[in-house]
């Protein structure tokens, strides 16, 4: 022990206690070198011979990068060809203090054998702790403890006869100054990698350092400098300024948006228009907002508009599309409006796009444009460009000094082909945050060893219920069986009815690593034609699967109804079950509509369906929404994995039935984890929308005569029963699904940290998600909280931590909505691939939204939207005015309204490889300079295999 700190600390109850803190020093920690011949260890990571051969270097070495070459030059230190590197105990405690993402990334590497990266505790080895001096600085106290832990490596090794030496890597010069002075060979991270032998990719993977940014830009300002934090603070504080998240238009890259979050569910929003007043921020970034004067807020603008054209120059001098977004718009529609003053949080990643190659001759800074259209453009040098031309590649961004139109970053990988299906979907991961790397061996040690059996001491501590007609209702395919129902008459008369839920928190103990990752995945995503598990395969398609026919571990909810669905009795118990039957939709509708068939599989279906029924009237009486969204289904090549047929999914009463139970399961799971755990129940919870949210619905409604409530969730309801237009059948849908886009988002919450748990869409005062524990790691806690109140399992302290549970809802909350933007964005994908070899294709459709320059045209048929634009580059544009308040946009003689049925060709656009669309153009009504004629022949669609 070197020494022990006495200091007196003071509690929330106003008492004190004496903490006693003691620094421990040894001598017996190991340098992990095979070269050492001092040391005695058992085993070694650093090699003596697997290191890298450089001009500069040209003998046997070990890295020791310092602090901030691990923070900025994580890319390069990932490299297959950097290795044997030492990582220090300083330089670890610094990384994992300042950045999260750096940190698991460098852990990651550090389990990488093959890398050779050594963890060596130097602030607990005797000769290499140091202790602070007066007057120093905890920054310069760590710089001098890594410059002393090298300078220790570099004795300690010297008696391998190999030549072997230590090599400090800093980007600070001060630091690189007294390492010299002190003897130790050092080098700047940037003069190191360039030496390199043949590795252009290491060079292009540096970060940009401070001084360099300033040698790649000009000296004419562009932007308004950034307030410093401490500014910013003292600002927020006073009033003057706002902070937020910074939300980049998808439509229009000269606006967003900044979503301020106030106390409780309340928020709003700021616009921000132009590009001195975006001044830098990019998506997701926490930025400080000055609000305008109110004369000069604005409406969003109507314009779609993207920045597809050739590289800006240095400059943001208000052009023509600046221009388009101060049209003048009514006081109702305009917002508050605001400048970003400073940047409080960056929330960079690697961006994946492509190269834009320089035209200018032997270039090697290019552009690169991001996949996600509301990130900017990114310079970066590299000079491999003409290797990457065409494919998908990721790069970081640096830096964004205010004399540069776009940031500057730097490549980090290519993907590969653009275009090509694995990497299409690699990037979709990736852009969607979405992990999808193969489990680890740490997760995979947790897994249960096979064969695996069912003992007689699992059966003592659960209820059998093998004997039950159980059986599982799932879309074609389903593998991962979260569910099973049973329905059965009782002797009483009345009806016991059970859904039974994979006991997936049976295998999943709390802490451990196959537990945190699936708290760090936290739901299943669904892609087509592939699933990327939240848990290994082994759990989500075998043991944990509700399969037929096998013996399985449920949790299973129990009621006690009458024949009215009005429940008697719920009861809830850990069990053994050996369902009966794996149904489809299909399958199980034909057997209830069957009535030859009288089993008792058969007979427990028509049960439930019945019961179903009265349950669903019974919601929506009470003001449950029934909302509606298109939803495709494509038909899969078995051999070629390409789409062959795509329709909309049909929906029977099974699908009812089951939801239905699903959903009561939920609720009365929530009512008893609450009722037993006031403070740290995990619930879900939909926002009522804000009034505003309905105006584009309410237009919609009034341009065809017809009147919608928006008071409460029962009166949109009934309005919405109640929404009928004569020779327009598909009305009440395209307004059903003009709801659907009204709608807050439902979130996890935990039920201490929060008052309001009301479900506005389900019209339920209390809800969980217990039903799925396969694929969301929700329902795993779920379960672990109602395991804990029935006295089926032990509690652990994270479980009743509230903060903690609030917490692991931010994350899950993030995790849920990722996985549904892949998922749209995986469905846009093979829609793309399903046109591709179609030509041109004529549809009906029917226009969903208007804007100034274009109609968004839904096809009923295909599930899909697209745009029409009216304005074109390349011709004479038509007579357009657009009414805000209807709105309608009127061209030349045609006034185009919400719900219009319109006729369309539809085809891919294949001109930009990395933003492919589908391309919609207008065939009737006819609109010169608009309208295009339809193909004289529809391509016919390939006749579809069956979907296996």
């Amino acid at each position: 022990m070197l020494k022990s700190k006495t200091f007196v600390k003071k509690t929330r109850s106003g008492g004190v206690v004496k903490i006693v803190r003691e620094h421990y020093l040894r001598d017996d920690i190991w340098c992990g070198s095979e070269a050492c011949n001092e040391c005695k260890q058992e085993s070694t990571v650093l090699q003596k011979d697997a290191c890298i051969e450089s001009n500069l270097c040209s003998f046997p070495h070990y890295l020791v990068p310092d602090t901030n070459v691990v923070l900025h030059q994580i890319d390069v230190l990932e490299d297959p060809v950097i290795r044997n590197v030492i990582i220090l105990q300083t330089v670890l405690q610094e990384v994992r203090h300042r950045s999260a993402p750096v940190y698991k990334r460098l852990k990651d590497v550090i389990h990488e054998k093959e890398k050779f990266f050594y963890t060596f505790t130097n602030e607990h080895h005797r000769e290499t702790f140091i202790e602070r001096e007066p007057g120093e600085t905890a920054n310069d106290r760590n710089d001098r403890a890594i410059r002393v832990a090298a300078k220790w490596y570099s004795q300690h090794l010297k008696s391998d006869k190999n030549g072997l030496q230590v090599v400090l890597l800093t980007n600070d010069q001060g630091n690189k100054n007294k390492a010299e002075e002190s003897g130790l060979l050092v080098y700047r991270c940037e003069e190191y990698i360039k030496s390199l032998i043949a590795n252009p990719e290491l060079v292009d993977r540096l970060a940009l350092s401070n001084d360099d940014k300033n040698e790649v830009t000009s000296s004419k300002v562009l932007y308004p400098e950034h307030l410093p934090l401490s500014k910013i603070q003292t600002g927020i504080k006073s009033g003057s300024f706002i902070q937020g998240t910074f939300r980049a238009s998808r439509d229009n890259y000269l606006e967003a948006t900044v979503f301020i979050q106030k106390e409780g569910d309340d928020s709003t929003e700021v616009l921000i228009q132009g590009l001195q007043h975006l001044n830098r921020a990019v998506h997701q970034d926490v930025v400080a907002v000055q609000l305008l004067p109110q004369n000069q807020w604005v409406a969003p603008s109507s314009v779609v508009l993207q920045d597809d054209g050739a590289a800006k120059d240095d400059s943001v001098e208000e052009g023509e599309e600046e221009k388009a977004l101060r049209i003048s718009a009514a006081e109702a529609a305009r917002k508050p409006t605001g400048k970003v003053v400073g940047i409080i949080k960056r929330n960079w990643r690697p961006f994946c796009g492509m190269l834009n190659v320089s035209q200018i001759k032997e270039s090697t800074r290019h552009l690169f444009t991001p996949a996600d259209r509301r990130i900017p453009r990114i310079r970066i040098e590299t000079r491999q460009a003409s290797s990457l031309v065409g494919n998908r590649i990721m790069v970081a961004i640096d830096g964004w000094p205010k004399d540069s139109r776009y940031p500057n970053g730097h490549f980090v990988r290519s993907l590969g082909g653009a275009g090509e299906k694995e990497t299409e979907e690699e990037v979709l991961l990736l852009e969607h945050d979405v992990p999808h790397q193969a489990f680890s061996q740490a997760v995979l040690s947790f897994l249960p060893k096979l064969p695996w059996a069912i003992t007689k001491e699992d059966l003592a501590k659960r209820e059998d219920l093998r004997q039950l007609t159980v059986c599982s209702v799932d879309p074609p395919g389903c593998t991962d069986i979260d569910d099973a129902l049973h329905c059965r008459e009782l002797e009483n008369g009345n009806l016991e009815v059970g859904v039974h839920i994979a006991d997936v928190s049976h295998f999943i103990r709390p802490g451990n690593a196959l537990d945190k990752e699936a708290a760090n995945r936290g739901t299943t995503v669904y892609m087509c034609g592939k699933r990327i598990d939240m848990v290994p395969e082994l759990l989500s398609s075998n043991l944990c699967s509700l399969r037929s026919n096998v013996e399985r571990f449920a949790f299973s909810c129990i009621w006690e109804m009458n024949h009215e669905a009005k429940i008697l009795k719920t009861r809830f118990t850990k069990s053994v079950i050996n369902s009966k039957a794996s149904l489809t939709y299909a399958e199980a509708q034909m057997r209830i509509d069957d009535v030859n068939k009288n089993d008792d599989i058969t007979k427990s279906l028509r049960g439930l369906n019945k019961l179903a029924k009265i349950l669903k009237r019974g919601r929506i009486e009470k003001g449950a929404l029934t909302l509606s969204s298109l939803e495709v289904r494509f038909h899969i090549d078995s051999e070629t994995h390409d789409p062959i047929d795509l329709q909309t999914k049909e929906l029977m009463e099974t699908n009812s039935m089951v939801e239905e139970f699903m959903l009561l399961a939920n609720i009365s799971v929530a009512q008893k984890i609450y009722d037993e755990f006031s403070e740290c129940a995990l619930l879900r919870k939909h926002p009522a929308p804000p009034p505003s949210n309905y105006e584009i619905l309410l237009k919609a409604a009034k341009s065809k005569n017809v009147e919608i409530h928006t008071d409460s969730a029962k009166a949109l309801a009934d309005s919405l029963d109640m929404a009928r237009v004569d020779h327009f059948p598909y009305f009440n849908t395209l307004l059903r699904i003009l709801a659907t886009r009204c709608m807050m988002q439902a979130v996890y919450f935990c039920s201490g940290m929060d008052s309001d748990f009301h479900h506005y869409g389900l019209a339920s005062s209390i809800y969980t998600h217990f039903t799925s524990p396969i694929r969301r790691y929700s329902d795993i806690i779920v379960h672990r909280l109602l395991a804990v109140a029935i006295g089926a399992d032990s509690t652990y302290p994270d479980l009743m931590d509230k903060h903690k549970q609030s917490a692991l809802c931010n994350n899950l909350n993030y995790r849920h909505k990722m996985a549904q933007y892949a998922q749209r964005a995986s469905v846009a994908f093979h829609t793309q691939l399903f046109f591709k070899s179609r030509g041109i294709i004529n549809e009906e459709g029917y226009v969903l939204f208007v804007r100034k320059n274009a109609i968004i045209v839904l096809i009923p048929k295909f599930g899909l939207e697209g745009t029409v634009f009216f304005d074109r580059k390349d011709k004479n544009n038509p007579n357009l005015v657009f009414d805000e308040e209807g709105p309608t946009p009127k061209v030349e003689q045609h006034t185009f309204h919400i719900f219009d049925k319109v006729k369309v060709t539809v085809s891919l656009d294949d001109t930009n490889i990395q933003h492919q669309k589908i391309r919609m153009a207008l065939t009737d009504p006819v609109i010169p300079g608009v309208s295009v004629p339809p193909p004289d022949v529809e391509p016919q669609a390939k006749k579809p295999k069956l979907d296996r």
